[in-house]
């Protein structure tokens, strides 16, 4: 019996940034895969107190890709603070169009960041952060897509028992 090994396991004498990528890519394909085949109803279930959905997961992760690579790297600015992190589905927000959208903005994110070196900077609005390189954008996401990847393991058990990278 064969198993494949997932592509950052594989990426182990790629240069740092096929490195970086292999695990950010890795990472997204697995919320994705927490999320696809669950019905919208299922998706929008809290089954924790707080407001963590499986719809809400996917939708704040689209506000992170277009916040940490589009916005930060190539737009006017982040949004204001206090502006909406994603967690709040709207009613006409199926779980197909809320994955279709992360897909979008994980390819933009992708684009943008090719147009980047890992060393390039630019100035973050939180004071605390002043400049951030792409290499500290990249992985900042990548634990913030592993952390939330999590939790979206977890939802998914107990929305329907599925457990792994890819149920």
């Amino acid at each position: 019996m064969t198993t494949s090994l997932p592509r950052p396991l594989l990426m182990t004498t790629g240069t740092e940034r096929d490195v970086l990528e292999a695990f950010l890519d890795f990472h997204r394909g697995v919320v994705r895969s927490k999320v696809s085949g669950v019905s919208d109803e299922d998706a929008r279930r809290r089954l924790v107190p707080s407001e963590t959905t499986l719809a809400g997961l996917i939708k704040h992760l689209t506000v992170v890709e277009r916040t940490w690579f589009p916005e930060l790297l190539t737009g006017p600015s982040s949004p204001a603070p206090g502006a909406d992190d994603g967690f709040q589905v709207g009613p006409a927000e199926t779980i197909g169009s809320l994955i279709a959208g992360y897909d979008r903005a994980c390819e933009v994110s992708r684009e943008v960041a090719a147009g980047f070196a890992l060393d390039d900077v630019v100035t973050h609005p939180h004071p605390q952060l002043g400049q951030v390189s792409l290499r500290w954008i990249m992985v900042h996401v990548i634990e913030e897509t592993a952390r939330h990847a999590g939790h979206a393991d977890i939802l998914r058990e107990q929305t329907d028992g599925a457990t792994g990278v890819t149920g």
